[in-house]
């Protein structure tokens, strides 16, 4: 944790990535597994801006990216667009429809917000499987165009749709970091600590909870977009809250209310799956009991029980500092001088 953590950790994060398409040697599963994992990351950061930063667990967050995905595969498929536009719209639907949600949703709080975000959550699922007109029921949409290439680069071969992914979930990472470190991230997190504390400090509760959600619902549109032209197949499964609870379990894993969590989480965890994928219809019953234990013992996730360790640590350090400090000056406030010390033991 000490080596990627700061700029240098990042960056080295990011050659890794860059060349982890040579390290899997030509294997295009390899690839499809870890580019199907960056999408997934890039809503699990969405998710992680309304839960993690502001406090508010909205269980529709799968729902909003199947919005996204179907934007995408209904512009293009049945109206001709090319993926470009169609997924530049992805994000902006989504957001569309999430500033309605949230101006109902928000005015409940806990587990009552839960409950009703999961309720829309199976609406737009139902609505996805029934409106057949609109997004071809259970037979789903087929025959979605790849990203149209550019500048010689074909978007059709699994390493360019790879490092494309990677690209865009770069950049969903460096807007997160400029969010959360900015005044609005901040605002978000006092939202979390307490509604009434930051609503005493001038905060616009309604107006900044709605910002939260339609950026976070923004996130996962756009990795429904992604993920439309990558799988180039849709169904009503996408729209599952089994999705929204995967994410969950990313951010759990490793670090909710973390930058860096969410993703080692979207990535660790289904490699881990693949791994255990020779137990068949048991690994799930290895996998269940392993993260029961590190919820236990690692309740806050990899990435935030190092950064409360060395926030302990650091308080550590600073008490001893000062302890330290308090034992070389005299009850007046003089600092007591070693030849002082001698002296005054002779005498």
């Amino acid at each position: 944790m000490k080596i990627i953590d700061g700029k240098i950790g990042w960056l080295l994060l990011l050659a890794l990535a860059i060349a982890f398409p040579f390290f899997a040697a030509g294997n295009d599963y390899y690839l499809t597994v870890m580019a199907t994992a960056y999408v997934f990351a890039i809503a699990t950061i969405g998710l992680n801006l309304i839960t993690g930063y502001t406090g508010q667990f909205n269980l529709a967050h799968s729902g909003f990216m199947a919005v996204g995905a179907y934007t995408v595969g209904i512009l293009t498929v049945d109206h001709g667009w090319s993926f470009w536009p169609a997924f530049a719209l992805s994000g902006f639907v989504a957001s569309f429809i999430g500033f309605f949600v949230g101006l109902v949703s928000l005015r409940l709080k806990g587990h009552f917000f839960s409950i009703f975000t999961m309720c829309v959550g199976y609406i737009m699922y139902l609505l996805i499987e029934k409106w057949e007109g609109l997004t071809h029921g259970t037979v789903g949409i087929m025959g979605i165009p790849a990203p149209t290439g550019f500048a010689g680069i074909d978007f059709e071969a699994p390493r360019s749709q790879y490092y494309l992914v990677l690209f865009f979930l770069a950049l969903s990472v460096w807007a997160m970091h400029r969010i959360a470190n900015s005044l609005l991230g901040r605002t978000f997190m006092a939202i979390r600590n307490g509604d009434d504390l930051a609503e005493a400090l001038g905060i616009n509760l309604m107006r900044n909870k709605v910002l939260a959600f339609m950026l976070s619902v923004f996130y996962a549109g756009l990795a429904g977009g992604l993920y439309a032209g990558f799988v180039r197949f849709l169904g009503p499964g996408i729209a599952s809250v089994e999705h929204t609870f995967d994410m969950t379990m990313y951010m759990l894993v490793g670090g909710i209310g973390t930058l860096l969590g969410p993703l080692l989480g979207s990535i660790a965890v289904p490699w881990l799956t693949q791994y255990l994928q020779f137990l068949q219809d048991y690994r799930f019953i290895v996998f269940g009991p392993l993260l029961i234990i590190l919820v236990i013992f690692v309740p806050h996730g990899v990435v935030g029980s190092y950064l409360a360790w060395r926030a302990r640590n650091a308080s550590r350090l600073a008490s001893e500092a000062a302890a330290k400090q308090a034992k070389t000056q005299t009850p007046a406030g003089g600092v007591i001088g070693r030849g002082q010390q001698k002296g005054s033991s002779h005498a």
